[in-house]
């Protein structure tokens, strides 16, 4: 997993990021989208 994967779970598991925003990070390259369903379904 790559450093940008875990911060953007973090920030999300947080509360502090929303589905779009985690979202956003896949069109900027930061996530995959395997990466965003991992993230946004785990909770």
């Amino acid at each position: 997993m790559t450093n940008k994967f875990e911060k953007v779970k973090e920030y999300y598991e947080s509360g502090y990021w929303t589905k779009a925003m985690v979202a956003n990070a896949v069109v900027k390259g930061w996530i995959t989208q395997e990466q965003y369903e991992q993230i946004v379904n785990n909770n």
